[in-house]
């Protein structure tokens, strides 16, 4: 039976050994940015006010913010990160962070991207998983079209083809090469036709391996019964589950948009509720670890440390390939490191892209990092512990 007596999360010198004492700087005077909740309010307008208008802020943003949550421009860039990750026993998903664009041209060149961080992933098991998001290859207002249940026009009807076809298309490389591929969840107003699809990926290639995983976002009331109904299908027809786990991304977007057209919001009425089916879904799914393959992705240290004493408790081994943790790349590293020290699957979300592609995810983890009220993040908590213990300050 495994042991995982010595796992802790307060281990800075596991954490940051990755880190050189200059990138340890970088991240402390980073965070500390990040915590002023002014800063953190007014930079997206203000540089993308500059970039418009040419002023020479990318190199700054490149060396700061983007130099700490994203591997680099193209996967070429990202190859010192994953070394970096694989030293630490800790995996990369290269995620190529396109979002919100609008065209076809872009959409195919967006579906080879995938298929290259496919390609890359194959038979280096520094990379175990990869990801792509539907609206990275296909039109939002298309998805919506269709979870909405209007009919498609003749031209749209052609689209929606091309769209099945990119994901078809990724999913089979990754068949074919062994390399099991995550399609990120959206927003409710598109998840619905994004899970059909995701489902209908599986029962083509899920059958000896976990190869797609769709994700399941818990922050919304009826994702853990949408889990275990998949899981049933999934039985039935002879395939393996994927399911990325996840607590949410959109929820201030969601309560605003069921507030103003009126239907009841799809997300939990609160954090205890969100975070109950979380860990209601890590039992469940390890509960049928040999139907469902899972990443737990998550920041939640109590959710991180739960499955850890599951897999314990369940004796399920720590390297079983049907469980990851995973975590974003300049973030958490105290879970991160920890786990892996400990054996366990875990692998880190290494965004790439051209920088005024990716500052909309940047600008994403920069607010979801400030301080409440006042207090320091747990992430500049940590620093400032690692940077004491090595006494780069007083």
């Amino acid at each position: 039976m495994n042991q995982n007596n010595n796992l802790s999360f307060e281990n800075t010198e596991i954490a940051f050994r990755h880190s050189s004492n200059l990138d340890l700087k970088r991240a402390y005077w980073l965070f500390r940015v990040i915590n002023v909740n002014f800063l953190v309010k007014i930079g997206p307008p203000i540089t993308n006010f500059a970039i418009k208008i040419g002023l020479p802020i990318k190199g700054l943003i490149k060396a700061t913010i983007f130099k700490h949550f994203c591997g680099g421009e193209t996967i070429r860039e990202c190859e010192k990160t994953i070394k970096s990750l694989h030293e630490g026993n800790v995996g990369t998903i290269l995620d190529y962070s396109i979002e919100g664009e609008d065209d076809e041209q872009v959409f195919d060149n967006t579906c080879e991207e995938i298929i290259r961080t496919i390609r890359r992933a194959a038979k280096d098991k520094a990379i175990p998983i990869t990801v792509f998001k539907v609206t990275g290859v296909g039109r939002f207002s298309l998805l919506e079209k269709l979870d909405a249940g209007t009919a498609l026009t003749d031209a749209e009807q052609l689209e929606w083809g091309k769209v099945q076809k990119r994901v078809f298309e990724i999913c089979n490389k990754a068949f074919s090469t062994g390399v099991p591929v995550m399609i990120d969840a959206e927003e409710t107003w598109i998840q619905d036709t994004i899970d059909l699809l995701a489902l209908d990926m599986m029962r083509r290639f899920n059958k000896e391996k976990a190869i797609v995983y769709n994700t399941y976002q818990l922050y919304r009331h009826d994702k853990l019964q949408s889990l275990k109904a998949d899981h049933k299908v999934a039985a039935d027809e002879g395939f393996i589950l994927g399911a990325k786990l996840v607590r949410g991304a959109y929820m201030e977007k969601e309560r605003k948009r069921a507030e103003e057209m009126g239907y009841p919001s799809p997300i939990q009425p609160d954090k205890q509720s969100a975070d109950k089916d979380y860990d209601a879904a890590l039992n469940y799914c390890t509960d049928y670890i040999a139907q469902i393959a899972f990443v737990a992705g998550t920041h939640n240290e109590e959710s991180c440390r739960l499955l850890a004493d599951l897999l314990n408790k369940k004796e399920i081994d720590h390297k079983n390939p049907h469980v990851y943790f995973s975590q974003l790349l300049g973030m958490s590293d105290n879970l991160s490191f920890n786990l892996a020290n400990a054996q366990y699957n875990v692998a880190k979300y290494v965004p790439y892209g051209p920088i005024k592609a990716v500052l909309p995810y940047l600008f994403r983890r920069a607010q979801e990092n400030t301080a409440i009220a006042g207090q320091m993040s747990r992430e500049l908590s940590l620093i400032v512990k690692e940077v004491k213990r090595r006494r780069l300050i007083k």
